[in-house]
């Protein structure tokens, strides 16, 4: 049987845990789907029946995407937009509902970051991250609140972190994921009365392909991280799709303005607490690898 370039048999597909047809009819806007977990959100929602409106700034990366999710027969199109820009922002909205009639649920996972010591972020590093991470992240969510959802209802997930205890190394993502969490806990109380769900999912230490964009100095200590994690690896990509897939789902109906931690139990972690290795290795949380087109990072080879 030929095999594709993770290895996997070719033509398989997601393996997703829910039942097909979920989000049949659905249109769900992804920000940030030409890679990462944006890109396995779309795989995984596609699959489910939902038609995907792929947001990015990068073509060639969103029109890969595309391919590979109508290879498996899924439908999607494609928008570049810098999410920081609210006019570019405003007009890719109105091409989404003038091209599909509707936008039913909103991923805002387009965001970015760089590793800095606080006092070494120039005010353009700082203003760049927060503006992806923050305002990006908002004005996504007010356009497709005033062009749609405002009078028929939907649902967004936001993007957050583990920035539980300050996010030391990345304060200019901390703060703004910080934000992110704020606003999404705010627009579930004001919107909710439209029908509109909002909540988050935090990720932890996720094994996906940014962790190949970092410097050499923090691939070193990327390498260094699961030890540090109570379940003893790095989380996947899939996993935090089939977290956004449960928020968007009928069956959180009554969740809204929740943040779902995906991060393997290390803000539980405390001074004077070892990390131990695995005592039963053979009945360790397994990693959930749904996403059957996930790659994993170079960064992370050997371990």
């Amino acid at each position: 049987m030929n095999a594709d370039s993770s290895g996997r048999p070719a033509g398989s597909r997601y393996r997703s845990i829910y039942r097909p047809g979920l989000f049949d009819d659905q249109l769900i806007v992804v920000t940030g789907a030409g890679s990462g977990i944006g890109r396995a959100a779309a795989h995984e929602l596609a699959q489910l029946g939902a038609t995907i409106a792929m947001v990015g700034r990068n073509r060639e990366k969103l029109e890969a995407v595309q391919a590979e999710i109508a290879d498996n027969g899924g439908r999607a199109s494609l928008h570049t937009c810098d999410i920081r820009d609210e006019t570019a922002v405003n007009q890719t909205f109105e091409a989404i509902i003038a091209e599909h009639g509707r936008i039913d649920a909103l991923i805002n996972n387009a965001g970015g970051q760089y590793q800095a010591l606080l006092e070494t972020i120039s005010f353009k590093g700082w203003d760049a991250v927060v503006r992806n991470n923050l305002h990006g992240g908002f004005l996504c969510m007010q356009a497709a609140f005033r062009l749609y959802m405002r009078d028929h209802g939907g649902s967004i997930v936001n993007m957050v972190a583990d920035m539980w205890a300050g996010m030391p190394g990345m304060a200019h993502s901390g703060a703004a994921r910080a934000g992110m969490l704020n606003l999404t806990e705010t627009a579930a109380c004001e919107w909710g009365h439209f029908g509109i769900r909002v909540n988050a999912v935090a990720p932890g230490w996720i094994g996906s392909s940014g962790f190949d964009k970092y410097d050499e100095e923090t691939k070193k200590l990327i390498r260094t991280l699961p030890p540090k994690v109570p379940l003893q690896r790095f989380g996947t990509e899939a996993e935090i799709a089939s977290a956004m897939v449960f928020l968007l789902s009928e069956a959180a109906a009554f969740i809204t303005g929740s943040c779902i931690r995906i991060d393997g139990g290390v803000p539980n972690t405390v001074p004077g607490f070892p990390m131990l290795p695995l005592a039963h290795p053979s009945r360790a949380c397994q990693a959930y690898e749904g996403f059957h087109l996930a790659s994993r990072p170079k960064v992370l080879e050997g371990l």
